[in-house]
C-alpha cells in the first residue's frame, strides 16, 4: 500500500508538472551511472526486505508445530477431500504407505504400526478454538490446494510430495454467525488448483467449536480399523488382539462382551 501510493503521486506529479510546454526543450543525456545504480539498488533493497520478511512468515507456518498442535491430514484426489485424524489412544497419526492404498485404504494406511490402528477418517474438518492446527497435505493424482479463505491458508496439494500448513483458528462458527448476522453462514474448505471437470466440486465443511465440543466430536467417531474389520488380515496374528482394543473393537481389558463377535480374517 506504501509503495502504491508513493508511486501513484508521482505518477500524477510528474504528469502535472511536466506536461506539454512548447517553450520548454527537452534535456537529453547520453547515460548516467549514479541513475543506474540508483534504479538497481532501490528495488534490490525492497525486494529483499519483502523476501526476507516472507521468508519469516513462511518459516512459522510451516515450521514445527508445538506439541499440543492438533494434527490433521488432508488428502485430495479427483474430486474429494478426506480428511485424516489421530485416535483417541495416542493423539499421533500413524505410519502410511502409498502402496497400500487401493479402493478403500484411501490413506495408505500401515496397520503394522499400532499408531495407525486408532486413526480415524472424517467427511468433515472440526477445529477447536484457539488450539493450534498443524494440516499434513498431500494429493492422490494431480496438483490441489487447500484454501480456507476466512483464515487466510493456502497450500498446494502435491503429488508424491507432503506439504504443511500451521495456523489457529480464532473465531468459531457461532460466533461468525453472530458477527455476520447469517444463521447459515459456514466456513468450508476449497480446492483453489484447477484439477479437472469436476473441480468446483472439492468443497469440505469446516466447524471450529470450542474444544469441549470438539472433544465430543471426536470421541464420537470410531476408527478406521474398526469400520474396516477386514484389514486385521494385514496385521500380524499375534498382535491382531492389541489393535483390536486400539481400534475400538474390544474393550480396554481385551475381552470380549457376552454376546459379542467379531470376525478376523486370517
Amino acid at each position: 500500500m506504501i509503495a502504491f501510493v508513493l508511486i501513484s503521486i508521482a505518477m500524477f506529479w510528474f504528469t502535472y508538472k511536466y506536461q506539454y510546454d512548447k517553450d520548454r526543450k527537452a534535456e537529453f543525456f547520453a547515460d548516467s551511472h549514479k541513475l543506474e545504480i540508483l534504479w538497481t539498488l532501490v528495488p534490490a533493497v525492497v525486494m529483499a526486505l519483502l523476501i526476507f520478511r516472507g521468508l519469516k512468515v513462511w518459516n512459522e507456518i510451516t515450521g514445527p508445530a508445538s506439541k499440543d498442535a492438533i494434527v490433521i491430514e488432508l488428502v485430495g484426489q479427483q474430486f474429494a477431500w478426506t480428511a485424516r485424524y489421530p485416535g483417541q489412544k495416542d493423539e499421533e497419526l500413524g505410519k502410511i504407505d502409498f502402496r497400500l492404498i487401493d479402493a478403500t485404504n484411501e490413506f495408505g494406511l500401515d496397520l503394522t504400526d499400532p499408531n495407525s490402528q486408532d486413526d480415524f477418517k472424517a467427511a468433515e474438518l472440526h477445529l477447536p478454538v484457539g488450539k493450534e492446527i498443524l494440516l499434513k497435505i498431500r494429493a492422490k493424482d494431480v496438483l490441489h490446494s487447500v484454501y480456507l479463505p476466512h483464515f487466510r491458508v493456502k497450500m498446494d496439494a502435491v503429488p508424491g510430495m507432503q506439504t504443511v500448513f500451521k495456523f489457529v483458528p480464532n473465531v468459531t462458527t457461532e460466533q461468525m454467525r453472530t458477527k455476520t448476522r447469517n444463521p447459515n453462514f459456514n466456513y468450508e474448505l476449497a480446492c483453489a488448483e484447477i484439477c479437472g471437470k469436476g473441480h468446483f466440486t472439492m468443497r469440505f465443511p469446516v466447524i471450529v467449536e470450542d474444544e469441549e465440543s470438539y472433544m465430543k466430536w471426536k470421541s464420537a467417531q470410531e476408527s478406521w480399523l474398526k469400520q474396516n474389520p477386514d484389514y486385521l488380515k494385514h496385521i500380524p496374528a499375534e498382535k491382531r488382539e492389541a489393535a483390536m482394543i486400539r481400534a475400538g473393537m474390544v474393550p480396554d481389558n481385551g475381552s470380549l462382551q457376552q454376546g459379542q463377535s467379531v470376525s478376523i480374517v486370517k
